[in-house]
């Protein structure tokens, strides 16, 4: 994954479907060898407190995060504020991005079509008010619409083939007002146009239901006329900020050079109060920087959390780039912690950028043989906070439920769709781990090498921009 969000996303959702896809896995092959929880286990996972992640959640899922805007610098106080409760010196490592802010209001009209519409912005889409003929554009291709001529009209075009971005484009050389995208599967459509565009006309997206029937009434012979109003959005140079508590080596004396690194973030797409995605990670490092404050260790650990995640891994990128040479060559591990909570997504597993082992699912596969009597599977995947770490040289995993939870990056996305089982379970294999690493006289993980798979599973993170 890389910096610019375009090429994020389109390297990625290349591969990726629509939102709500369930994963399908390889079965990786079973290990029943359960190693004893042993008393430094117990040091840990006694004092995490399912119920402390679970309030903390709440409190941040009230209202959506977007980066750059008022509630994600709020949500950024807060977390702020927690971690010096604990006893922390916390930093706000501000940075600033091109960013968007999502309309404030938005809707879809369509003469003729009796039912109620519910229409969701692109992130980039351009404000307007406009209106004439619905056209149905097929998937908006520049072959599909080659001798068309759209002026003055609404373009209908489906999902799938181009980008979004592409298929905006292409209507406007045409001389559409606006456009209309449906889905081409179920559920409704959030995505991007990857980067601020002056050629854009207004673009909105429907549901797969609501674009169908609105296209069979086309297809029937109506004459059918849509009215497309966007306000509020905009695009410029914004501010986000990365929060950082550091616990020192309890005793220098006998302290290593290592820097662990544990994270998640905290930004949230537009429209999603982000329970699970992604206050249940913020709120789970949060915790662990709570559990592990008295605890002694050898090896410093820094809690981090990052913003502007969802709009291509922005801050994770500003926190590595801003490391020394150094602290790069120190920093041994990244815990990535992101979407650790919902109850409607399936089992925990990790991922890493090239699908390897390294000594972060090593620690965690050890951990969670030994508390839950088989290891957590290794899977490859990018598209989170652990990406910039991983091209950095430095081993990192994203712990995520898969397959992912109907509900990922929509207003469904609440604190009652969050399993205190799941936070407690997650919150346990990673704490062990990291204690496993990071406690005086350790002897390390003996790890096996027991199954992982290459090629990415079908997950859905980060906004579709195709």
């Amino acid at each position: 994954m890389r910096k610019p969000i375009l090429k994020v996303a389109l390297a990625s959702t290349l591969i990726f479907g629509a939102i709500g896809t369930q994963a399908v896995f390889a079965h990786p092959s079973d290990v029943k060898q359960t190693q004893p929880v042993n008393v430094f286990d117990k040091k840990v996972v006694n004092q995490i407190n399912a119920e402390n992640i679970y309030n903390n959640i709440d409190y941040l899922s009230q209202t959506p995060r977007v980066a750059g805007t008022e509630s994600e610098y709020n949500a950024v106080q807060y977390i702020k504020s927690q971690f010096e409760s604990y006893g922390y010196e916390t930093e706000i490592q501000p940075f600033t991005f091109y960013g968007y802010t999502p309309p404030s209001s938005m809707e879809v009209t369509i003469d003729g079509y009796g039912g109620e519409l519910q229409p969701r912005s692109f992130t980039y889409s351009v404000n307007g008010d406009v209106s004439g003929e619905l056209a149905f554009a097929g998937l908006g291709t520049q072959e599909e619409l080659e001798g068309v001529d759209l002026t003055g009209k609404i373009a209908l075009i489906q999902r799938g083939s181009i980008s979004f971005a592409e298929k905006v484009l292409n209507a406007a050389e045409k001389g559409a007002a606006g456009v209309v995208i449906f889905n081409n599967a179920e559920g409704p459509l959030s995505g991007t146009l990857g980067a601020h565009n002056e050629e854009y006309v207004p673009a909105l997206a429907l549901s797969k239901a609501e674009g169908e029937a609105i296209l069979a009434l086309l297809e029937s012979g109506e004459t059918l006329s849509a009215s497309l109003s966007i306000e509020g959005a905009d695009a410029g140079e914004k501010v986000s900020h990365n929060v950082i508590a550091t616990k020192k080596p309890t005793n220098n004396k006998k302290a290593n050079d290592d820097i662990i690194v544990v994270g998640s973030h905290h930004d949230s797409v537009a429209g999603a109060p982000g329970a699970n995605d992604d206050a249940s990670g913020t709120a789970m490092t949060l915790e662990l920087a709570r559990v592990f404050k008295d605890i002694p260790t050898d090896t410093e650990i820094r809690f981090a959390t990052f913003g502007a995640e969802e709009l291509g891994l922005i801050g994770s990128y500003h926190y590595v780039d801003s490391l020394s040479d150094d602290e790069i060559s120190r920093t041994i591990a990244n815990f990535n912690l992101d979407m650790v909570g919902s109850k409607d997504a399936g089992d925990l597993v990790m991922m890493t950028l090239d699908g390897e082992e390294n000594l972060v699912t090593e620690l965690s596969q050890a951990s969670s043989e030994r508390l839950n009597g088989e290891p957590t599977p290794v899977y490859q995947g990018g598209r989170s906070d652990h990406v910039p770490f991983a091209e950095a040289g430095i081993a990192a995993a994203l712990f995520i439920h898969s397959p992912t939870e109907p509900w990922y990056h929509s207003p469904e996305d609440t604190i009652d769709k969050i399993s205190k089982e799941k936070l407690q379970d997650v919150a346990e294999v990673v704490g062990a781990a990291i204690y496993d690493k990071a406690r005086f006289d350790n002897m390390g993980p003996k790890p096996k090498k027991q199954h992982k798979m290459k090629a990415a599973p079908e997950m859905v993170h980060e906004l579709d921009v195709k």
